[in-house]
């Protein structure tokens, strides 16, 4: 599955080495492993910079000339990942996808992500090819073997993927496109309970091209991306590789880089699941992986290999992934119209924003009001009750509680709450009580007070607010503390940095659509300060990036491809330093997508060792009316894990436990 306009042009890493001997190549490798110990340089060096058809001609000199099996020494003389690399790569291509499923379902348990990856992935010939090297290296039928080791409607639709018969491009109805769309939504979105073999027959059959109609004409009726239907009605292991068919239809080459991102982040490497795909992939599209790769993360598939592996398999990789585009700045030859239709797909999305907390029904602020006095009044406290109470109340609805606990009992209730409670608790609970406004100014006083400035904190929450939120927060933090905002920023940060955050606090960003004739002024602005020593570039983003609205910037930063033929984020990762790099690139992270933003913040505050509870408190607080179930979804597909979970596994580390995690898993809504 090629992505659209991609088929026939070569986008691999790897290629035919020109002047190629195989019989010289298989004397070098024989010399190589003679003897005691072996030369892995050179083994490395060689078998990266052959193309999987010379190799195979390789392994025939080799038998020829020396009645020995390539492939049985390689793996007598190397060990570890190192031998696992360089042996898939000795494979020929069919057959090394046949390994890595033989290996995914059999002993004890099955590799599913391993069969999704590779079953969602493949074009019909590569399928047939598999088939046929799965039968002839075993002597087994490969359905037979996925038939007994799965079931439902995932065994249901592998199987139709096993068929390779997918429908070709050449031929496209618009009366099927608009029939395939209406039937999807009518399968899941309209009816009770879902027609999941309408879904396993349109996206186990169709052509890439028609699907890619269907899933635009779908968001239109649906008013939603094809994903988060498939996200809504199915579930486990069938949506896993649903949503992966999707994503391959969509971009193959995107959905490869998504995998690599998640087989590195974190603690610990998937190094089945890098090998596999640095393998498969290295002849067929990796330069465009790797353009994915940047325009999606903070730094290149290189770096990311180079600071995340060792040894001869690091090398052996950054081989094969062919160069650091962090160096390079500007995009491949054409890969710029990955880039340019990024921000075009971005700027047509429409998402609906879902919070996780709503209003609650029959709400009665005089009962709320008397159960939160019977729960801190006497020897001790309910936690439960006041947990109970809180998060599953609006803010609205917790303003007017506050006022009946004053009016009924004559007592103020932020203050029976702060002299009952204690902790991470005692904050979250504070901060769901107070207005968004307050809650924001709080934030910002913290983020500002005592020794050090938390500079995240700054950049979170005036990047991400909108201008009536802002001027909200600034009225909110002068009644409280009786000095202005700007003042306090203005003492507090200095240089481009002050001036960023003095420019967004004034609450005054342009609104509306863009201006195409503008955008473009402002793309070639842009351009021309990166390119100009003499022009202050930051003053120059600044200007821009503080002020225009959200839809006129993602058009100045898809003009901004075209006349640079560079990434807007990476051209500010290289030339920009500091706590200005680190506001700008969230400027430009939240007009691509801010419940991704969010994601990735939340994402940050639990790994590694401790908790960042002000960071997880925040994001949570401030967005579990707006966003958090949006947020949430985009936290499972970039981490592979729930928000849920990631907060339960804190809690199995001591950072977010009892009351307190009981209060964030509330607010969370509950598991994807």
């Amino acid at each position: 599955m090629a992505p659209k306009g991609k088929g026939s042009k070569y986008r691999g890493t790897v290629v035919e080495f020109p002047d190629f001997n195989p019989s010289s190549d298989a004397e070098v490798l024989y010399n190589a492993m003679k003897g005691f110990g072996s030369d892995k340089e050179t083994i490395l060096e060689l078998i990266t910079s052959r193309s999987n058809a010379q190799r195979q001609e390789i392994c025939a000199a080799y038998k020829s000339q020396y009645g020995k099996d390539l492939i049985g020494d390689l793996k007598y003389e190397l060990t570890g990942k190192f031998e696992r690399l360089i042996v898939g790569l000795m494979r020929p291509t069919a057959y090394h996808d046949a390994k890595e499923i033989k290996d995914a379902i059999e002993g004890i348990g099955t590799d599913e992500k391993c069969l999704i990856e590779i079953l969602a992935s493949r074009n019909n010939k590569q399928i047939h090819d598999l088939v046929n090297a799965y039968k002839d290296a075993y002597g087994r039928d490969l359905e037979a073997d996925i038939v007994s080791d799965t079931s439902g409607h995932f065994k249901k639709m592998l199987v139709v993927l096993l068929q390779g018969t997918r429908e070709e491009d050449d031929v496209v109805s618009e009366d099927l496109v608009e029939q395939d769309a209406q039937d999807l939504f009518d399968a899941g979105e309209v009816q009770w309970g879902t027609d999941e073999a309408k879904f396993i027959t349109i996206l186990g059959n169709r052509s890439v091209t028609h699907l890619q109609m269907v899933f635009d004409k779908y968001e239109k009726i649906a008013n939603k991306e094809i994903e988060d239907s498939i996200r809504g009605e199915l579930s486990g292991d069938f949506e896993k590789l649903m949503l992966a068919v999707v994503q391959c239809i969509r971009s193959v080459p995107m959905y490869f880089a998504k995998r690599l991102f998640k087989a590195m982040k974190g603690l610990g490497t998937a190094d089945n699941t890098l090998i596999r795909i640095m393998v498969s992939r290295a002849e067929i599209d990796m330069l465009d992986i790797r353009e994915f790769f940047r325009l999606s993360y903070e730094k290149s598939l290189y770096n990311m290999i180079k600071d995340d592996t060792s040894g001869e398999y690091k090398r052996s990789l950054l081989k094969l992934c062919g160069g650091d585009d962090d160096l390079a700045g500007e995009f491949f030859p054409e890969a710029a119209q990955l880039a340019y239709k990024m921000w075009e797909v971005s700027s047509m999305t429409r998402v609906e924003l879902k919070g996780t907390v709503q209003p609650a029904a029959n709400f009665n602020p005089d009962s709320d009001a008397q159960a939160l006095r019977k729960a801190m009044k006497g020897f001790g406290t309910d936690e439960d009750t006041i947990i109970d109470i809180v998060t599953h109340r609006s803010n609205a609805q917790r303003q007017e509680i506050l006022q009946k606990y004053k009016s009924l009992l004559g007592r103020d209730l932020m203050a029976d709450l702060k002299s009952e409670l204690s902790g991470s608790l005692c904050r979250l609970i504070l901060g769901l009580m107070m207005t968004p406004a307050q809650f924001d100014a709080k934030m910002m006083r913290k983020a500002m007070e005592g020794a050090g400035t938390d500079e995240k904190a700054l950049i979170e929450i005036l990047t991400t607010r909108n201008n009536q939120e802002i001027l909200a927060m600034n009225e909110a933090y002068k009644e409280a503390y009786h000095k202005n905002l700007e003042d306090s920023i203005t003492s507090d940060t200095s240089g481009h940095f002050c001036r960023v955050l003095v420019s967004l606090v004034q609450g005054s960003r342009e609104e509306g659509p863009a201006d195409l004739a503008r955008a473009q002024e402002d793309a070639k602005e842009l351009g021309d300060a990166v390119n100009d020593e003499s022009t202050s570039m930051e003053t120059k983003f600044l200007s821009i990036l503080c002020t225009r609205s959200y839809p006129h910037l993602r058009k100045v930063f898809q003009e901004f491809v075209t006349c640079t033929n560079k990434d807007v984020e990476q051209v500010i990762r290289k030339e920009i330093s500091g706590d200005l790099k680190t506001a700008l690139i969230a400027i430009v992270r939240s007009i691509k997508n801010k419940p991704s933003y969010f994601a990735d913040r939340l994402y940050k505050s639990m790994k590694g060792l401790g908790t960042d509870d002000r960071t997880l408190i925040r994001v949570l607080v401030s967005r579990s009316e707006i966003d958090l179930f949006n947020i949430r979804r985009e936290y499972k597909e970039l981490h592979d894990v729930s928000l849920h979970e990631s907060i339960k596994v804190e809690a199995l580390c001591g950072d977010t436990s009892g009351d307190y995690r009981k209060a964030l898993l509330t607010l969370c809504g509950g598991e994807d």
